[in-house]
């Protein structure tokens, strides 16, 4: 069997992955292949936290023929028990012949051992194929279990000169329909997305994941409000489903505002403090322990530069409609004080662009 064939079957299994893209955190995006005699006898993926791994989806849909059978799969199978038992047993016990994995799980305590006790079974192992694109499609889960913090993705909408208000503060709608549908699809793929107060009083969003053609999820809405003044009648605090509200906050908020706050069911995560706002970092860290692994940013040039300037940035998304605001009043997409020489610039890596209708993305890393 070439490489291109273990590629194909391996490109099957990323994206059977990404059918629960935004679904599955906080655990991996998997999806699995059962190949016998070079046709697919079985398939699955992981569609949820505490639902059954992809590898056990395949073993199921494939039955008794399972025996002799190759196992392409994007992440190495589990070999410890978590919220399902390990994958690596089910294997074994089914006879698989073979296991193709596109990387190594990530979680430097169980990172490999999965692979030890397949090799130990006499299964044989070739790790590394799709390499690249499996280690971008759990991207999130990596950052995750190895930082214990969450995967933040920056984005913005700005025109071509980089402005996302007029000087009147008038921001609705700079970008295009797509657009804007694009980032109700972001939404749908994050745990959290989260804004400055100053956004809350100016533009009372919703914060709410309204993706195309399908019922979005539920996410957490996270308010930076260092001296709690979000209007009581907010829409991000108003009863939504299942949809919770986090308010981080710093030592100047009023104990019978919190109190208040807290009784109509919003979280108040308490922070240091960094020029006088919310610690970023600080707020990241105590997300990680909630368990919510990733986190889109949609604020104000001031929030903006604060998340680039405190380092909790991984990836950047930037919308850019076909106008010219113009103008040293109209608001830029970074505020405060930004780099005073080029070499002290944030470089951003692996560029991709593309459209968005009539507007251009582009996305890449922060390097």
């Amino acid at each position: 069997m070439g490489p291109s064939t273990r590629e194909r079957f391996m490109k099957m299994a990323l994206d059977l992955a990404l059918r629960a893209k935004g679904r599955t955190s906080p655990n991996p995006m998997v999806g699995a292949v059962l190949v016998k005699d070079e046709k697919v006898i079985g398939t699955g993926f992981h569609q949820k936290a505490g639902m059954p791994h992809a590898e056990i989806e395949a073993l199921n849909a494939a039955g008794d023929k399972a025996n002799g059978a190759d196992l392409y799969i994007n992440l190495e199978p589990c070999a410890h028990s978590g919220r399902t038992p390990p994958c690596c047993d089910a294997l074994i016990r089914a006879g698989i012949k073979r296991v193709f994995a596109g990387m190594q799980d990530p979680n430097p305590l169980v990172s490999g051992k999965g692979f030890e006790k397949l090799k130990a079974a006499g299964l044989e192992i070739v790790c590394g194929i799709l390499e690249a694109e499996a280690r971008k499609t759990n991207e999130i889960f990596a950052k995750h279990i190895t930082t214990g913090k969450p995967f933040v993705t920056l984005k913005s909408a700005a025109s071509l000169d980089g402005k996302t208000a007029a000087p009147s503060g008038e921001s609705k709608w700079i970008t295009g329909e797509e657009a804007r549908a694009r980032v109700h699809e972001m939404r749908d793929e994050v745990d959290a997305v989260m804004v400055g107060v100053n956004t809350i009083i100016r533009d009372d969003p919703s914060l709410t994941a309204r993706p195309r053609g399908k019922e979005g999820k539920n996410i957490f809405r996270i308010v930076l409000d260092s001296a709690l003044k979000i209007p009581g009648n907010s829409k991000a605090l108003q009863p939504d489903g299942e949809k919770k509200t986090i308010i981080a906050t710093t030592g100047k908020a009023a104990l019978e505002k919190t109190r208040r706050l807290e009784a109509k069911g919003v979280i108040i995560i308490k922070t240091g403090e960094e020029n006088g706002m919310v610690d970023l970092r600080d707020l990241m860290k105590k997300l990680g322990a909630m368990e919510i692994t990733s986190v889109l940013i949609e604020g104000g040039s001031r929030v903006n530069a604060s998340a680039l300037r405190s380092g909790i940035v991984d990836k950047v998304v930037f919308f850019y409609a076909p106008k010219i605001i113009g103008g040293e009043s109209a608001f830029p997409m970074f505020g405060l004080e930004g780099a005073r020489e080029l070499k002290d610039a944030v470089r951003i890596k692996d560029l991709e662009v593309s459209r968005a209708g009539e507007d251009i993305m582009v996305a890449g890393y922060v390097v």
